[in-house]
């Protein structure tokens, strides 16, 4: 499998020049859309996106990995789920979320979404969370 640096749009040929798409903008468009599904508490990040979040500027495609094959878009999404959903509901309706916002503003039909759930987040966690941004 080969990975491409940017993903040309057939439907986009219309004349006047050709559209890409790199795989950073997938990776936003996703995370915003897993973000979007209640249920779903963050995205996970590294050490510099959570400094990069603390010093005011939010990362939209953290917690995102994008692969561009030679067969279609294979999305990855990591990602903290609240306390009390039921994790095959919620990862069912992220799976849809991100197919749609994809077709949507890209035209793209995703050949996977693949949810891995790395954490669990509890409310506790939360306030705590927020008590320190006060600080």
């Amino acid at each position: 499998m080969s990975e491409f640096s940017v993903l040309e749009m057939d439907q986009g040929n219309n004349g006047h020049g050709k559209i890409e798409i790199a795989p950073e903008v997938i990776e936003v468009i996703a995370g915003i859309a897993a973000s979007e599904v209640e249920g779903v508490s963050g995205m996970r990040g590294n050490f510099a996106t959570g400094v990069v979040e603390r010093l005011g500027k939010k990362n939209h495609g953290k917690g995102v990995k994008v692969e561009l094959t030679e067969t279609g878009i294979k999305v990855d999404v990591y990602c903290l789920m609240k306390f009390g959903t039921s994790i095959p509901a919620v990862a069912g309706k992220v799976q849809d979320n991100i197919r749609q916002a994809l077709l949507n503003m890209t035209a793209l039909d995703a050949e996977e979404v693949n949810i891995h759930v790395v954490g669990i987040a509890f409310e506790t966690q939360k306030n705590e969370q927020e008590i320190d941004t006060e600080l």
